[in-house]
């Protein structure tokens, strides 16, 4: 692809692959390959920066991050990029969206008041919900059950460094998963047969 790609994500049957690519004005814009066939094809095209897409389980609708309106802030769409729909509204900016496997929720970042928090909403904005913030906590992702997530989060000092937890979603019962040095981007696999 010409310039810069990032952010990829499968579909739910593996079949395409959903990603940012960035053009030589600094925009970026969501695309969608087919692996099967190998086209892709734009799914949004505005003076924004539209990345961190996530399909949707069923693989209908994919939610995105983009700057296009008052800052960033989390945007769904259908999987043909029709229907482009804002869905983030609270204060602060919002970032790295993941669907749940259940389809009934989106999980995310979100920046306020120098802290970052990790929450979830429905698909159509409602229900925002904090389950844990600190100095630098990101990158949410769903265990296959849709119940609990894992993110990693950043300290600061001495023993500062990323290192991962997890939380379930009543934003209780946060624990730290042992690694043997920092660790960051953690992504839970679906469930192996």
């Amino acid at each position: 692809f010409p310039g810069m790609t990032f952010a990829p994500r499968f579909s739910p049957d593996g079949q395409r692959i959903v990603m940012s690519i960035a053009d030589q004005d600094g925009f970026a814009s969501v695309y969608e390959l087919d692996l099967r066939n190998r086209q892709s094809h734009r799914l949004t095209a505005t003076q924004a920066i539209d990345t961190g897409p996530s399909y949707a389980p069923d693989g209908q609708q994919i939610v995105f991050e983009s700057d296009r309106d008052a800052g960033q802030q989390l945007w769904v769409m259908n999987a043909d990029g029709s229907n482009q729909r804002r869905i983030s509204f609270g204060e602060g900016s919002y970032s790295t969206p993941v669907w749940s496997p259940r389809g009934d929720l989106i999980a995310f970042t979100k920046q306020l008041q120098g802290r970052f928090l990790i929450g979830v909403m429905r698909p159509d904005g409602s229900g925002e919900r904090i389950l844990t913030g600190g100095y630098h906590n990101e990158g949410p992702t769903w265990a296959p059950n849709g119940r609990v997530l894992m993110f990693f989060r950043e300290s600061q000092g001495e023993t500062g460094g990323p290192r991962i937890f997890t939380i379930d979603l009543t934003g209780y019962n946060e624990r730290q998963i042992r690694t043997p040095g920092f660790a960051s981007d953690p992504a839970w696999s679906p469930l192996i047969n």
